[in-house]
């Protein structure tokens, strides 16, 4: 079967920066409702369209076609008063944004009674290397597009 909107597609990934450096790399499967969802990058949306199982394909993505630019009003430094015990560098924590969005903050620097937060992905501001290889391609049940992602095994789980 080919890719194509509402069909669900299975992934195996490695991301590297654009020197090569390898900086993550599936353990598991991915698999993605395919056909404008947001369940991943438009780009490799766009590169997957009409392909089958077996397809390899490594692509180039600028900062802004994959986890953004660095947006440094994310970073900012709070008391270590306001922190549970053990918090350690590279922790990750979960406030809130000013609209009240869940944000992730990673723990950057701790300095006396200061903790240094980043709340950008870690891969912000990065042009990224994907390499890609479709391994399975069904067509998505009617409840995965009602509710706009794939169900089950790898997928998103209710």
């Amino acid at each position: 079967m080919k890719i194509e909107k509402d069909t669900a597609v299975t992934l195996r990934y490695s991301v590297a920066d654009a020197t090569g450096r390898r900086l993550e790399e599936s353990t598991e499967p991915m698999v993605y409702l395919h056909g404008g969802y947001g369940n991943t990058f438009a780009k490799i949306e766009e590169a997957l369209e009409g392909q089958l199982p077996g397809f390899k394909t490594t692509l180039e993505l600028a900062p802004q076609d994959a986890f953004g630019l660095r947006d440094e009003n994310l970073v900012q430094t709070i008391p270590k008063t306001q922190f549970p015990p053990g918090v350690k560098v590279g922790g990750q924590l979960q406030g809130h944004d000013e609209q009240g969005q869940a944000q992730h903050f990673t723990v950057m620097k701790i300095k006396g009674d200061q903790v240094l937060l980043d709340g950008n992905h870690p891969f912000a501001g990065k042009t990224l290397r994907f390499s890609l290889t479709v391994t399975e391609v069904r067509a998505a049940s009617e409840e995965e597009i009602a509710h706009k992602h794939v169900h089950g095994a790898h997928g998103h789980h209710h």
